[in-house]
Parts: structure tokens; C-alpha cells; sequence
């Protein structure tokens, strides 16, 4: 049939190009022996011989180019190929082989069949394209078979499928379409099964909705049907909700489908023994593709079952390698990347490099892992790292402290642990409160932290000391000399890694002081301080190395005003022009000589920062140049950076005097507690920002390094380009050394890794069976339907208008916006300078965000569920940083509120 048709006993997976995603899964499960009806695949041979003479290519060109959010474009362009193929005769030769294949499928019987479109971009393990593309059903007869493949073919260009193509980044040119012709089933009950929650997540159940008569009902959304849940495990049917089932859809006799009204009625469709049946075939399939399925099925009126269709459940996020295999066994993490404000995936390197310094760490407290570097606490999910705390959760010292650090650290993991501690699958180890007190003991007393502890308490002023000689150490122990072998600079890496404890266990000896003595104020200021008076004394705190960076660039920004030829380059030119030509000297001395400076005390930062495999503002410094562009802009003296960090200290003073009085009326014993808790806090507490900072730069002379063994990599031709290497694992370095070529497996990664930065939803606590946890919450309480709420973080009440960034690169915030996103990190914080206000979904009042509100002095409200598609830049909104609540306004206001309650024009 001149490779136009294939049967489905001669389909398989490797043959997704010519059969489809849809074609493809159909072949498998018939050759594996699946209850599948049987059909025909039209592959994609035809639809090429039937687009070869229309000429797409310069259509096609321009639909590659088009942005997704241009969707009135798409939509033309997707019109044009839709009415060009549709427009077209069929070839003899395809006619005549889809004649015959249809012909030894029916025999003698005008056969009704489901003409099916199955395009090569279907079906897959990162895209389901459910119903992006047309089925036919019950089509019955030749000349009706022919139609119903053209109008597959032209349905590969509807809007639905152009658009969500262009969401996934998928290129046209690469789309192809086959078309399944398939056996009709006669169903009397029919539906879909998903083998695991798609909801919850959970991995151990399946759900299963059925209706009367042909499944479309119920994959249209048409009816409302018996909704099953089944525990796969037990067989047990955990929940049962009987639909109205008014409607069913059948085939007509000339061909086609009809509607047909039912009276309501509260029989089940299917009864025990059939949910089970079916619950058992879900699990076969889903250990057949080793992933969860939705799936299509039938019952015919002789009551067999049959599997009209299988593809991956998309939506659910994936679980770790290592995950407990016993449903019995439930073990729950907590995402490292949602606690550093880092929603997008971690590149291989960065991950490993992480958990490198989490077998150090864990070695260093001794409990080193079975496998070096392969710590059993730190596992990867969906490209980012989770911790399991289901240890300390389970601790009774363990569980109240997680807890709280969560109400600080990560506000909306609060009430997840809240609702995990009443869940009887987690229950509370026997091992008493003594013991577990003497447990930590011994881990202090063996990291010497208690010692360091009372040194930092007793000499405050040698914190400076300290943050300069760990940053000395560190130049001279990551250099080696420039022709250094890539082995050598291989185990340069390894030694700056194993570091780490060291020089942790020197930075806690001032950040454990620091933590102690906010820890005592607020204890001690308990009943006489309201919350924003207390964040009030942290303001503009010394040490902090985030706020020392920005007021160095609004200094470098404030040169560039004094000089008029620095002036006119970034009012004249944009951040790449200027970028070109400070690489090649060409700009101004005060704008070269002020961002050289900066850069080589600052370079190591960037966006996302923690992850070692991304670009740092030395390699990439347009970031930077953007932001001394918006710094530009400023044209409020008295709301100049260094102004509002000088009158933040003179607020914390006089704030710690009033607090002081008040303490001192309690008592002479509190008010002199307290007023040394103050003296400890403000010396110390800004450091709390030195530990990234001094291990973002430790990563940057990794990274030089790696980079400098990919580019031998790339000359031995065992990587295509130098910064795939950090698309490998570290320990797989040394095995591209040895010989081994990863080219293909780098390029694999790089597809699942634009496929984890397009996830809309990132679970903050992740269960082993695959539950997240904040799904079974009730949604957060909102002051009304025109107002979200978080977590209060820096006092203050702010009305403006919005702008919602997801990624600073490149980004641009007018003096006086609001920042909305999703979460911040040091390569943030330049933005805030000239951001009125700060609304973020993720974060607690201690994460990095509402640390550096405070020292800016902009109200921020934190932890605010969907707060980036719930607002929209340019929409006036007010933040209220006392209340924590973030409201919708009218847009006849055109004033907004500053800090202090007064008022100015926007």
C-alpha cells in the first residue's frame, strides 16, 4: 500500500514519525496483547503526499515565528493551512489504499468505524493534546471514510492545536499528522480512567467516570456521569458519586451519532466486579509505559471490556526515583527550591553540586550516606530538589519546630504541616522529648556550634572579620593555574565542596548568635509591641551584604547622572549595544571603570543564582545595565535609596527606644534583656544574608572551572557546546573524561528541562504516594472577591499599580509600580529601589524577599496564592503589609498611599 497503511499488529512505539502518538500507543498495546479493537494507522506518508504540492513552507516560517500571545496572528495563519488542505483532492494512491484497508478490516459489512486524527506531536510523556485535534465516530462506508481523513488532515491546523502547539514551543515544520482507523464498539458503558488522582496526585488510586452509551459523552464533558474512585491497592471503592446520566451518545444506522434524553436515573453503570476489572486493566498499562495513563474504555453489550485508547497523564507532577515502592510506607517532602524562592528547575549540575554539599554536611553531623554525595534526605523531583522531613516530622521536638520555621520561612507550607500532623499516617515516633534534646545535644556538642555560639554572643564587632577572611580563603583555594588539566580542575571542584561544613561552621558562629537574639526580642516583646513595630527595629540592618550591593549600583547609577558622555550611552543605546561594547572597551571611563567595580565584587550573582548551571552578571551583565537604566529614572531625591536606608536606621533607633520604656514599666530585668537582644540583633541579624552570598561565589569559581572542562569535553566531541556540562551529573564528569560521549543525553535533558521551566505548578510539600498536600486544603480566606491574602512581611500601606514580573532578566519597574511575583532572590532585589510595594506567592516573613522589603521600607505582603494570575500589570491595587492583604481597586482612584499614610500623584 505503498507505506500509507499500517495495521495495528504492526505498530510499535519506535514509530511515532509515521503513526502519530495516538497510532503509536494503539500498536503497542495490541501487540502486548491489550483488549484493543482492531484498526488501521494512515501514516504520515499520506499527509506529506497530500501537503508536498501545496507549498507551506513560507506559511509554516511564519507560524514558527509568531508568538503564542499573538493568538489573533495564529489564528489567521492556522485559517490559511486549514482552507489550503481542505481544498485539496486526494491523491488516487492514498484513496485507493485507504479503499483497501478499510475493505479488509470490514470484510463484507458496511463496518462503523472512529476515523481518529493522530499527529506526531500527540500523546506524549509532556503533552497529552487531548481533543486538540477531530475524531469521527461511527463512520460507516468508503466514501465516508475518505471524508472524515481530509477533515483529520485540515484538523491539524484548527485554532486549539495551533495555540496550544505554540504554548509547548513546538515547531510546525516538525508536525505531521497520521489518521486511526478503528473498529467501533458497540458500548452500552463507556468513560475514561485515570490510574492515578489527577486531582490530589495520589498514585494508589483510580478514578474512573461512566456513562451510557459511546465514552464522547463523557470526554466532552456533555453529562454528568458516575464518578468512581478505587483504591488499587485493596480493590476498595474509596468514593462514589452517581450522576444524573440524562443523556447518551449512540450510533445511528446510516452512519454518524445521535443524542438521545434520558430520565434521570441513580442506577450505577458499573457495578463492583466491573470497577475492579477495570482498575486492574488502568494498572496494567500504567506498568507497561512505567507511567500514570488516562485511558479510554468500553463494555460491549456482551460485557467485555476493550481499551480504546491510552496516553500520559501530563498534569501530575513527577515523583522521586527513590520514592517508598510500599503503599504502607509514606514518606513527605518538602521542596528546597520553593524555600529558596526558586520556582524554576534546577539544571543536573546544580542539583548535584547540592546534593554534594548536603553528603558533606551530613557527614560532618555523623550520618554520611550510604553512597557518597548521594544523601538520602535530598532527593530530586521534576528537575528541583526536595527535602524528606518525614524524620523531624515525625519527631515530637521535631514536628512544633518545623512548623514554626515554616510560619517564617515559607508561610503556605504552615497549614500543609498543620493538616499532615493530624493525618494518621504520620504518627508521633515514641522517642521522648529528653531524648530527642539529647540527641541534638551531641549533634551541637560534635559540631562544636555551642562554643562558636557563645564566642559570636561575646564578640559581635568580629563579624566583619569574619565575612572578609572566609571571602580571602576562598580566592586563594579555588585558584589553579590557567593550564591546569581538567582532571586537576575536576578535583578543584570536589575540594570546594568539601568546604563547605568548615566554613559553615564559622558563619554560625555569629548567624546562630543573630537568630537567638531576633528569637529573645521577640519573646520579650510579647504583649507590649505590635508586629510592625517589631519588624520596624530590622530595619536598614549592618553586615547585610544584598542591601551593601544595590546601594553600590544606585552609587554607580548616581556617577553616571554626574557624567554627561556615561549619561548619553544608556539613554542612547540598549543593554546588549552596551554589553558589546564594555566587552570591547569601548565605553565611557566613569560607566566602564564604575561597572568593572561592581562586577568584580558582585559578578557571581544573578538570577536563580543557586542554581550552578545558569549565567552569572559577570557573563551576562544586561540585567544590571537594565536596572542603572531604571535607577536612571529616579526622580524622587527624598526617596533615593541611601536616604531611606539612613532614615530606616534613625526609625529602628527610635523604635528600640520607645520598645525599651515600655519593657523597663514591666520590669528593670526585661528592659535590660531586651536591651541587649537589641544590641545583638541589629549587629548580627543583617549576616543572615552572608551565607548565600559566600556560597554563590563559591559556585562561581565551580563554575569557571566546569566551564573550562566542558570546553575540552566539546573537543574530545563528548558535548556539542562548553555549557552542557552542567547538563551532566558531577560524578559523570569524570566519566565524559574517561570516554564516554553524552551528547544524546545532554539533548534529552534539555528537552525535559524546557519542559519543567513551562510548569505552571510546582507542589510545595510533595507526598511519596504522589498527594500534594495543599490540594486537599480549603482555599485561604480572602477579605472579599476583590481582595487576596498573605502573610504581613514589611508594614505599610501602598495603592499603585502593579506590575506582575515572573523573571527579572530584562525587566523594567517604573519608580513608584508594585512588584508582583511569584518568589525573589538576591538577583531581585536591584528592582526594588523603585518598587513601591512588594507582593510575592511564596515566602514567610523571614524569607529573602521580606527581609529586604523591610530594609527598603516598602510594605510587602507575602505567601499570596496565585497572586500572579490573579493580577495583572497596570491594575491599581493596594498593599497592605500590616493587615497582609492585597486589594482590588476601582479605577476611578488615581492617588497612592505612601508608608506614613500621606498622599501623592501617580
Amino acid at each position: 500500500m505503498n507505506g500509507f497503511i499500517l495495521p495495528f499488529q504492526c505498530v510499535d512505539e519506535s514509530m511515532l514519525a509515521r503513526v502519530g502518538g495516538k497510532g503509536a500507543n494503539l500498536g503497542a498495546l495490541t501487540q502486548t496483547g491489550f483488549p484493543v479493537p482492531p484498526g488501521f494507522c494512515i501514516t504520515t506518508s499520506a499527509y506529506k503526499q497530500v501537503t508536498g504540492t501545496l507549498d507551506l513552507d513560507a506559511t509554516l516560517d511564519e507560524l514558527a515565528a509568531t508568538p503564542a500571545s499573538d493568538q489573533a496572528r495564529l489564528h489567521e495563519l492556522a485559517a490559511t493551512m486549514r482552507t489550503r488542505l481542505l481544498a485539496t483532492s486526494m491523491p488516487e494512491e492514498v484513496g485507493a489504499a485507504i479503499q483497501e484497508a478499510y475493505r479488509e478490516l470490514a470484510g463484507d459489512e458496511a463496518l462503523p468505524v472512529a476515523v481518529r486524527s493522530s499527529a506526531t506531536a500527540e500523546d506524549l510523556p509532556f503533552a497529552s493534546f487531548a481533543g486538540q485535534q477531530d475524531t469521527y465516530l461511527h463512520v460507516v462506508g468508503v466514501e465516508a471514510v475518505l471524508d472524515a481523513v481530509r477533515r483529520c488532515w485540515g484538523s491539524l491546523w484548527t485554532d486549539r492545536a495551533v495555540s496550544y502547539r505554540a504554548s509547548n514551543g513546538i515547531d510546525p515544520h516538525s508536525v505531521q499528522l497520521a489518521v486511526v482507523v478503528q473498529s467501533m464498539v458497540e458500548a452500552q458503558v463507556a468513560g475514561i480512567l485515570f490510574t492515578a488522582n489527577p486531582l490530589t496526585g495520589k498514585r494508589n488510586q483510580a478514578v474512573i467516570d461512566a456513562n451510557p452509551g459511546l465514552g464522547e459523552s463523557v470526554v466532552s464533558g456533555a453529562v454528568n456521569p458516575d464518578h468512581f474512585v478505587v483504591n488499587t491497592s485493596t480493590g476498595e471503592v474509596v468514593e462514589q458519586h452517581i450522576g444524573e446520566k440524562k443523556m447518551l451518545i449512540r450510533g445511528t444506522a446510516g452512519g454518524g451519532t445521535e443524542h438521545v434524553t434520558l430520565e434521570a436515573s441513580q442506577e450505577v453503570c458499573l457495578d463492583e466486579h466491573q470497577l475492579e476489572e477495570l482498575a486492574k486493566l488502568g494498572q496494567r498499562v500504567e506498568e507497561y509505559y512505567h507511567a500514570p495513563q488516562d485511558i479510554e474504555w468500553a463494555l460491549d453489550d456482551q460485557h467485555k471490556l476493550w481499551l480504546t485508547q491510552a496516553r500520559p497523564i501530563t498534569t501530575l507532577y513527577p515523583l522521586p526515583a527513590c520514592k517508598p515502592t510500599s503503599p504502607e510506607t509514606l514518606h513527605a517532602y518538602f521542596s528546597f527550591n520553593v524555600a529558596q524562592g526558586v520556582f524554576r528547575p534546577l539544571t543536573p549540575m546544580g542539583a548535584s553540586i547540592f546534593r554534594r554539599i548536603g553528603s558533606e554536611v551530613a557527614t560532618l553531623l555523623g550520618m554520611p550516606p550510604h553512597i557518597p554525595g548521594e544523601p538520602t534526605f535530598m532527593l530530586e523531583a521534576g528537575m528541583r530538589l526536595y527535602l524528606d522531613m518525614t524524620t523531624p516530622f515525625s519527631n515530637r521536638l521535631g514536628r512544633p519546630i518545623l512548623t514554626a520555621l515554616m510560619g517564617v520561612m515559607e508561610a503556605r507550607s504552615q497549614p500543609i504541616l498543620e493538616e499532615l500532623s493530624h493525618d494518621k499516617r504520620f504518627p508521633l515516633t515514641k522517642k521522648s522529648r529528653p531524648a530527642s534534646l539529647l540527641f541534638l545535644a551531641r549533634i551541637l556538642l560534635r559540631v562544636g556550634i555551642l562554643r562558636r555560639v557563645l564566642y559570636g554572643f561575646r564578640h559581635p564587632e568580629q563579624a566583619m572579620r569574619m565575612r572578609a577572611d572566609l571571602v580571602a580563603e576562598l580566592e586563594q583555594k579555588a585558584h589553579i593555574p590557567e593550564h591546569a588539566s581538567a582532571e586537576q580542575r575536576l578535583a578543584k571542584v570536589e575540594e570546594l565542596c568539601s568546604t563547605f561544613p568548615a566554613n559553615i561552621r564559622r558563619i554560625l558562629t555569629y548567624m546562630g548568635p543573630a537568630m537567638i537574639s531576633t528569637l529573645l526580642t521577640y519573646r520579650l516583646l510579647d504583649g507590649i509591641a505590635s508586629g510592625d513595630e517589631i519588624q520596624t527595629t530590622m530595619r536598614s540592618l549592618p553586615l547585610n551584604v544584598t542591601t551593601e550591593m544595590d546601594l553600590e549600583l544606585w552609587s554607580l547609577a548616581q556617577k553616571i547622572q554626574r557624567d554627561a558622555v556615561s549619561l548619553a550611552v544608556m539613554r542612547g543605546a540598549n543593554s546588549a549595544q552596551i554589553t558589546h561594547d564594555y566587552r570591547e572597551g569601548k565605553l565611557p571611563p566613569v560607566l566602564a571603570e564604575g561597572l568593572a567595580s561592581f562586577l568584580r565584587t558582585y559578578g557571581h550573582r544573578g538570577v536563580a543564582e543557586i542554581d550552578m548551571g545558569l549565567p552569572r552578571w559577570s557573563e551576562q551583565p544586561e540585567p544590571i545595565i537594565e536596572i542603572l537604566g531604571n535607577y536612571l529614572n529616579h526622580t524622587q531625591p527624598e526617596q533615593a535609596p541611601d536616604i531611606q536606608f539612613e532614615r530606616g536606621a534613625r526609625e529602628a533607633e527610635e523604635m528600640m527606644a520607645t520598645l525599651r520604656q515600655r519593657a523597663r514599666q514591666k520590669s528593670w530585668l526585661r528592659g535590660k534583656a531586651l536591651n541587649f537582644a537589641f544590641s545583638r540583633m541589629r549587629a548580627l541579624l543583617g549576616i543572615r544574608e552572608f551565607p548565600k552570598f559566600f556560597v554563590i561565589k563559591t559556585f562561581a569559581y565551580a563554575r569557571a572551572h566546569l566551564w573550562a572542562i566542558g570546553e575540552e569535553l566539546v573537543r574530545a566531541q563528548r558535548l556539542e557546546k562548553a555549557g552542557d556540562i552542567f547538563f551532566l551529573y558531577l560524578p559523570e564528569v569524570r566519566t565524559a573524561l574517561n570516554g564516554q560521549d553524552f551528547r544524546e543525553i545532554v539533548r534529552a535533558r534539555h528537552d525535559t528541562y524546557a519542559y519543567e521551566l513551562r510548569r505552571k505548578h510546582v507542589p510545595r510539600v510533595l507526598l511519596s504516594d504522589g498527594t500534594d498536600p495543599e490540594t486537599l486544603l480549603s482555599a485561604p480566606h480572602a477579605e472579599g472577591g476583590d481582595s487576596l491574602r498573605g502573610i504581613a512581611a514589611s508594614p505599610g500601606r501602598v495603592t499603585g499599580r502593579a506590575r506582575v514580573i515572573l523573571d527579572p532578566a530584562g525587566a523594567r519597574l517604573e519608580q513608584g509600580e508594585i512588584l508582583v511575583a511569584p518568589s525573589t532572590d538576591p538577583g531581585w532585589t536591584p528592582l526594588f529601589l523603585t518598587a513601591s510595594a512588594l507582593v510575592m506567592e511564596m515566602g514567610g516573613p523571614m524569607s529573602h524577599g521580606s527581609v529586604v522589603a523591610r530594609e527598603y521600607g516598602i510594605p510587602a505582603v507575602v505567601g499570596v496564592p496565585h497572586a500572579t494570575d490573579r493580577l495583572t500589570t497596570g491594575q491599581l491595587i493596594t498593599v497592605d503589609g500590616i493587615s497582609g492583604t492585597v486589594s482590588i481597586e476601582p479605577e476611578e482612584r488615581g492617588h497612592s498611599e505612601n508608608a506614613d499614610g500621606g498622599q501623592h500623584n501617580r
